[in-house]
């Protein structure tokens, strides 16, 4: 197979890990960065992954930025190369489960800032004491609400706390299939 061919797999590949990215809600930017740093099988700098995408140093700057606060890239070290290197996992699992974790850990943080802000206008309502009997209804009603609104996002917690632990994959276990050549596949 002639080079040029290998390089047009290698693009529709990361292409196809773009797609999937944005399955997951991530930008198409962000999956095409992974997928670029995932198909080179090693550690990129900023001017590489610019060079490579025709974006700025300054716009994967903040694309790599997005991908470590996402925890699906990390700066790596290579002796004597002075520039930021960055790479990605390689498991497709433990990207999914790092893209799953930090989107769900994101919302129960969300929902916990919520909780103390809506817990603090009832205790201002209720502590000035002239609740009506219908207004009074209300709040019970909203403190119920909120209290089945926070049991599902402990749930929530303790599935992202199933997921970081690996303990998912006791449950449902990685397969993995050999090809022709006897080499192992994800």
């Amino acid at each position: 197979m002639s080079s040029e061919k290998a390089e047009q797999l290698k693009k529709q590949f990361i292409e196809k890990i773009t797609d999937n990215m944005q399955s997951f809600g991530v930008s198409a930017t962000v999956g095409r960065v992974l997928g670029i740093i995932y198909m080179e099988r090693r550690p990129m700098t900023l001017d590489e992954l610019s060079a490579e995408t025709g974006m700025s140093k300054t716009r994967m700057s903040q694309v790599v930025r997005e991908m470590i606060d996402l925890n699906i890239a990390e700066r790596a070290f290579r002796k004597g190369v002075r520039k930021d290197l960055y790479e990605v996992e390689q498991d497709y699992y433990q990207t999914f489960v790092s893209l799953f974790t930090s989107t769900w850990n994101k919302a129960i943080n969300k929902n916990a800032h919520f909780e103390q802000r809506l817990r603090s206008k009832i205790d201002d309502i209720e502590s000035k004491g002239d609740l009506t009997d219908e207004d009074e209804q209300l709040v019970n009603e909203i403190l119920r609400e909120m209290h089945e609104w926070m049991s599902y996002y402990d749930w929530i917690k303790r599935l992202v706390a199933f997921f970081e632990s690996g303990e998912i994959f006791d449950h449902v276990p990685k397969h993995i299939n050999s090809d022709e050549n006897g080499g192992k596949q994800r």
